[in-house]
């Protein structure tokens, strides 16, 4: 049985765990502490997908709660992808900010599939400055 939680505490070690579980520790600051403590920390809107006390997903967004929700993490353990939690995920923040407010999100390469399946379209404007 999986519980949803919205902006339940989750602390840096459980966060990484995550990320490391579900493919994505290659592409976030996993070895920067402070940078993971700020990240979950500062979060807007945080949930959490929970199976007994270990945390298998989570959507970590930065919003305004008007007119746009990035979508800066997106983390399913791996274990438990496939099974409809990243699109309960998603649909629960959603429902947290809004009709009216935008989900946006960059996809990592490996799930550049995934989005449509979950009511997404491909935006080729976007931009990063780095």
């Amino acid at each position: 049985m999986i519980r949803y939680a919205v902006n339940e505490t989750i602390d840096a070690d459980q966060f990484v765990d995550l990320l490391n579980r579900a493919g994505l520790a290659p592409r976030r600051p996993v070895h920067d502490r402070a940078c993971v403590e700020g990240m979950v920390t500062h979060a807007d809107l945080t949930v959490t997908a929970w199976h007994d006390d270990l945390l298998v997903g989570v959507a970590r967004s930065v919003t305004d709660y008007s007119y746009c929700c990035y979508v800066s993490d997106l983390a399913v353990d791996r274990e438990y992808q496939r099974t409809g939690i990243g699109k309960r995920l998603l649909d629960l923040t959603g429902e947290q900010v809004g009709p009216l407010c935008k989900l946006l999100l960059f996809s990592a390469p490996a799930a550049e599939s995934y989005y449509p399946h979950v009511g997404f379209a491909s935006n080729p404007n976007g931009w990063v400055r780095e």
